[in-house]
């Protein structure tokens, strides 16, 4: 500062004043311009019917076909085996045989004397045709052919009781006994299932059951095998409603071709009911408030907040049965974050789907 100038506070104080009326009086050039409220981003759905597949969800286990455990009929030593754990094999295959030494030295005993009981027979019908031999003695003849003939059975029958074959084709499971040991009449030897075709049982609530026909699709999924679906069809629906849990059984039959599916897995089941023609919208929309449902519809870049009645609901879907129309924009993404009258800026418009 050159010397001999000063500047009193007073003098200080006075600039600084004036300089404050300038500003606030300048001209409007160099105001701000009063601010408009910020647009909030968010995404619409335009409203329209779509076809809404209404299902009924259950939990159902899966049997075989059919099933049984192979047991023996008679006391005896195992002689041979002729199947391995999981086998896969064809009705009247021979599975295992009993020892059978006694059984079959009876067979041929009797074989022997029914071969000569004939002999005999046609012996004495030469000579009572002849006149040589009497009726009666013909007749003791024949009734003696007969009684081996019936013992004869007998032991066939009791020779195949030692043997065990499968009744049906199907899959076996793990054997239970080995050659050379004795087995009792009902001891387990293995398990057959015939698992071509798998018998899906569930129940419904008796409310579904107007909706319900034998030949009708279903699908069923299993945790072990995620994301394939197991078509099928009701093969037969109980004649009765359990009276306690007011539900009624129903199975359905599934080709299990590949024997995938398991008798005692568990399946999850989806029915359908019907196909409804109706308004539905992303559960993202719905804004709860108490027990109220409430939604934000776009009109002229501001919203309106409006209570709607949700119908029917599937997972991310809900049915709206009124308060919006064909048409309607309403907003899916960022609902949270508006009030009623909020200006909005529409980053991108969907269709709605079902």
């Amino acid at each position: 500062m050159p010397k001999g100038i000063s500047f009193s506070p007073i003098l200080i104080a006075l600039l600084l004043v004036s300089g404050l009326l300038v500003y606030l009086y300048l001209p409007n050039d160099t105001k701000q311009q009063e601010r408009k409220p910020n647009a909030t981003p968010v995404t619409a759905y335009t409203m329209i019917e779509v076809k809404f597949p209404v299902t009924v969800e259950a939990l159902g286990t899966a049997n075989a076909n059919e099933s049984v455990m192979l047991t023996a009929q008679k006391s005896d030593i195992v002689q041979t085996i002729n199947f391995d754990d999981g086998d896969l094999v064809k009705k009247g295959q021979l599975l295992l045989k009993l020892s059978d030494r006694e059984e079959r030295a009876r067979l041929n005993e009797l074989d022997i004397n029914f071969q000569e009981a004939k002999r005999q027979l046609k012996r004495i019908d030469n000579l009572a045709q002849q006149s040589v031999a009497s009726a009666q003695l013909l007749d003791e003849q024949e009734a003696n052919v007969k009684a081996f003939k019936a013992q004869l059975e007998v032991a066939k029958a009791q020779l195949d009781e030692l043997e065990l074959r499968a009744p049906f084709s199907g899959l076996l499971g793990v054997r239970r006994v080995s050659v050379g040991a004795l087995v009792m009449p009902g001891d387990l030897i293995a398990t057959l299932d015939d698992l071509h075709i798998i018998k899906m049982d569930f129940s419904i609530a008796e409310s579904h059951l107007s909706s319900v026909h034998k030949g009708q699709q279903v699908s069923a999924t299993s945790v072990a095998y995620p994301g394939q679906k197991f078509e099928g069809k009701i093969s037969s629906i109980a004649s009765r409603v359990d009276p306690v849990t007011r539900a009624i059984q129903i199975r359905a039959i599934i080709d299990n071709k590949d024997l995938k599916l398991r008798p005692g897995m568990l399946l999850q089941i989806k029915l359908q009911k019907e196909i409804l023609e109706t308004l539905v919208l992303p559960e993202g929309a719905l804004v709860p408030i108490e027990d109220k449902q409430f939604v934000f519809v776009i009109q002229d870049n501001k919203v309106v907040r409006r209570e709607v009645k949700v119908g029917l609901r599937k997972p991310g879907i809900a049915q709206i049965t009124s308060g919006l129309e064909v048409g309607d924009k309403v907003v899916i993404e960022g609902a949270l974050r508006l009030r009623d009258g909020s200006v909005v800026n529409v980053l991108s418009m969907h269709t709605s789907q079902g």
